[in-house]
């Protein structure tokens, strides 16, 4: 048993305990007077009575039990009482006179003439037995408060110790987001502005329609790849830091901007829910659309101009999501073979496997498919909402990249 125990167990009722100790109490005083019983018995029945009140009243029931030491050997109450007295949190100078008061009645008799009979001899075992009885109860009081204050004193420690490594950690990590926030603001924000500067230079400079016009979509996919950075470098650099506000993260709702903006010929569909009205959790709605987002890229990267659809639809315990698209209506140029090594379908698998989810990337038919399963707690209700974007750009889904 460690010192921890007393105050991890449940507690044993107090006024249950109490009742229990006023059993013996009464005991002891039926077998000090046996019947005929006079008001030496009473006496001290009620002092072992008065025992229920120890608690709120510790000292005032020590003193309503002291007149049963001098009726009669009802003993049990007065020792109970006083252990009450030393084991609560009252001046050490009244737990002393408790003591002393126990020792006492303990000790004269009733009428107090009676000393006059005792001996020498009998008077000082009397007295050694007096003392006994007052300063044992305390002793115990004592040693059980003591204990009792050791046990919660080693629960704040440890409790103390635990918040000091939560704290260690946190930080540790706030520090590790913070490095990454720096790399990603000095290297991935500084090249992906020099690309943003270099199309929008070639764009003001070209003669060539097509080319200002690849120029301009460049432009703009660095800038929004600028915004995004900039989004996860708050978050990161916020973790910890208080109630900062954070740039929102994408939801379902965002999904029909994501695909005009995306210049792919794509249908976006939802079958079983309106994302605007009822929204799923935040890591799953945000999964789904980042698993979009991979798609369309790859898509505009692989399979220039092919037919795309893109849906998203409640299971009876899931949100599947798919990418389709078909074959691709022409080659893919130079321009459009943007350089990848599948770390995209990487993040997304991982990020699925978080979430108890799985993805599944493949050709399908002349084209290729991405499709997502992601676990739900509730199949959550909602008329299906349709939503439609087509644009006349290049479309596609094709390897990750």
């Amino acid at each position: 048993m460690s010192l921890l125990d007393p105050v991890r167990r449940k507690r044993f009722p107090a006024w249950l305990g109490d009742l229990l100790l006023v059993v013996p109490a009464l005991l002891d005083a039926l077998l000090n007077f046996p019947p005929p019983r006079d008001w030496h018995f009473w006496v001290s029945a009620a002092a072992a009575l008065v025992l229920l009140a120890r608690r709120r009243f510790p000292r005032a029931v020590l003193l309503l039990t002291l007149p049963g030491l001098y009726a009669g050997s009802a003993l049990v109450a007065p020792m109970i009482a006083v252990y009450t007295v030393a084991r609560g949190g009252l001046p050490a100078w009244q737990k002393r006179i408790g003591a002393l008061l126990v020792v006492v009645g303990s000790f004269l008799p009733w009428p107090i003439t009676y000393l006059a009979k005792e001996s020498l001899s009998d008077l000082t075992q009397h007295l050694i037995y007096a003392t006994m009885l007052g300063l044992g109860p305390v002793a115990l009081g004592l040693l059980v408060q003591t204990r009792l204050d050791l046990s919660q004193r080693v629960a704040e420690l440890a409790e103390l110790r635990d918040h000091e490594r939560r704290l260690f950690a946190m930080t540790v990590v706030a520090e590790e987001r913070a490095r990454i926030a720096r790399e990603m603001h000095d290297v991935v924000s500084h090249q992906a502005g020099l690309i943003a500067v270099q199309a929008g230079a070639l764009q003001v400079t070209t003669q060539d329609p097509r080319a200002r016009e690849m120029a301009g979509t460049l432009r703009q996919l660095a800038v929004a790849t600028l915004e995004e950075l900039r989004s996860m470098i708050l978050v990161l650099r916020a973790a910890g830091a208080g109630p900062t506000e954070l740039v929102p993260q994408p939801r379902l709702a965002d999904l029909p901007r994501l695909v005009g903006a995306a210049e792919v010929a794509a249908t976006l569909r939802f079958e079983g829910l309106d994302p605007a009205e009822r929204p799923l959790p935040e890591p799953v709605e945000r999964a789904a659309y980042r698993t979009v987002q991979e798609a369309l890229t790859n898509v505009r990267k692989h399979a220039p101009e092919a037919a795309t659809d893109v849906l998203v639809r409640i299971e009876p315990d899931c949100l599947l999501v798919t990418v389709h698209n078909g074959a691709p209506q022409r080659e893919a140029a130079p321009a459009d073979e943007l350089p990848g090594g599948q770390h995209g379908l990487v993040g997304l698998r991982e990020r699925a496997a978080l979430l108890g989810g799985r993805i599944r990337a493949q050709p399908a038919g002349a084209g290729f498919e991405v499709a997502l399963w992601l676990p739900l707690p509730e199949v959550p209700g909602g008329r299906a909402a349709d939503t439609g974007a087509d644009t006349g750009a290049g479309a596609g889904a094709g390897a990750t990249g």
